[in-house]
Formats: structure tokens, sequence, C-alpha cells
């Protein structure tokens, strides 16, 4: 038993700070221990909702396909802003999680995919973010590419499809050519479960 288990959380005020495409608000709330003393605490939280990713497998090949996109945040830090990523993309409001990554997988790559296997789901930055991330993996071949991929032109996406080998991904991370997050999970579940790749 955790001593968190009694520990008991009073939100007193929940406002938004700036809406937009994401929700940026200030919680304050009484974070009150097992013994009943309290402390009250404000916290600025960044709403994102639910997303996902995935990690596409050519088998006979070993290769991974990727895609590689500006970010801004990323540039605002000074580092190279076109990063190599696993296909992503958040959900709709109601939209099951297995929908959504298949019709990112198809906008971005243009393969169409069947059922992908879920692997894990995670939060990558549950300091601030309230993103939930559901993680799969599919294997692929040629046959389901079916289209150019590279995004949508009406969101303004410039995306680069990108094939590399598993091998090579994982030495990409070792040397920071590969510094996105939910991509590194992947990468990272696959080197642990080969048996799966190729099943």
């Amino acid at each position: 038993m955790s001593r968190f288990d009694k520990t008991r959380i009073a939100i007193r005020k929940n406002e938004t700070l700036w809406k937009g495409w994401s929700h940026f608000r200030r919680v304050v709330f009484d974070y009150i221990r097992p013994d009943d003393s309290k402390v009250e605490l404000e916290w600025e939280v960044f709403d994102r909702g639910e997303a996902v990713a995935i990690l596409l497998y050519e088998p006979v090949r070993r290769v991974v396909v990727m895609v590689r996109q500006f970010r801004i945040p990323v540039y605002l830090m000074g580092d190279a802003p076109f990063m190599l990523e696993v296909p992503a993309g958040s959900m709709e409001h109601g939209e099951d999680p297995q929908d959504t990554v298949c019709r990112e997988v198809l906008e971005e790559t243009g393969y169409r995919i069947g059922p992908p296997r879920h692997v894990f789901t995670a939060y990558p930055s549950p300091g601030a973010v309230t993103e939930k991330v559901h993680f799969y993996f599919a294997r692929i071949d040629a046959s389901q590419k079916v289209a150019d991929g590279g995004g949508l032109a009406d969101e303004h996406e410039d995306l680069e499809v990108t094939e590399l080998a598993l091998a090579d991904a994982l030495a990409m991370i070792a040397d920071g050519r590969i510094c996105d997050a939910k991509t590194i999970m992947l990468l990272q579940w696959a080197a642990l479960n080969p048996d799966v790749l190729s099943a």
C-alpha cells in the first residue's frame, strides 16, 4: 500500500487562460495528505486530449516507415526542426483510437493498413500536458501502399515519407538524429520484441 492511497485532491479553481487548437488552463487545488494537512497548489495545464502513434514495419526488408516534418517548438529551442517521427495524430472527440491511427497512416504515409496491434498507452509529459497517447504496431507490405501520403494539403501539412532500416533507426536514437519521444518509445519497444516484428 502506498502512502498516496489516502491522499486527496480538491479542485478549487479551473480556468481557461487560452483556447484555440489546444486548451491552456490554470488549476488551483488543495493537496490533502492522509493526516489531513493540506497545501493549496496552482498548476498550469496544457490540454491535448488523446492521440495515437504507430510503428510501421516491413519485415521482408526490415525497414520502418516514418515521416519527417517541421516542428515549431523544436525550432524555437534552437534545434533542427525537421524531425523524423512515427506516424501520429490527435483523436477527434468520440473517435476510436484504432480508427484514428488507420486514418493518420493513410494521410501521412499512403499505406492502408488493417487492424493494428495496440502495444501500450502512455502519458509522454504528465507534469504539464494532459495528452494520453495510444501506441500501435503494424506490419506492412508494398501492396498496401495506395497513395503518396505526405499529409493533407488543406491542413498545410508538408511531410516527407521516409524508409529506414530498423537497425539504422535505433542507431539514430543514440546519435540524436531521432529525438522525438513517441518515436523513441516505439523503436525501443521493437528492439525489445523482435519476435513480434516478423510473427
